[in-house]
């Protein structure tokens, strides 16, 4: 289980990553300086109570589905490696 979190991903899989982030965030009209703008912002609040590797952070914007028919909402998801907590 823990070795996953240690492994690095290759520069296909992050070229493919980056690619469906470009991708959604144009969608919702979302561009690449503000989505690096709101991983900055999110990675300085979580940094006050937590010691991240902000370096590996990732967050992507996605489609889900609503509530309603068909209806899709963006949602934000973010992967944020912790390293320790702050006491």
């Amino acid at each position: 289980m823990f070795k996953n979190l240690l492994k690095r991903k290759s520069s296909r899989e992050i070229a493919k990553d980056r690619l469906k982030i470009l991708l959604i965030s144009d969608r919702v009209n979302c561009s690449q300086e503000m989505m690096e703008m709101i991983k900055n912002d999110i990675a300085k609040v979580i940094s006050k109570y937590m010691k991240i590797d902000a370096q590996s952070m990732e967050i992507q914007i996605t489609q889900t589905s609503g509530k309603g028919h068909g209806i899709k909402n963006p949602t934000l998801y973010a992967n944020i490696p912790i390293l320790d907590l702050k006491q």
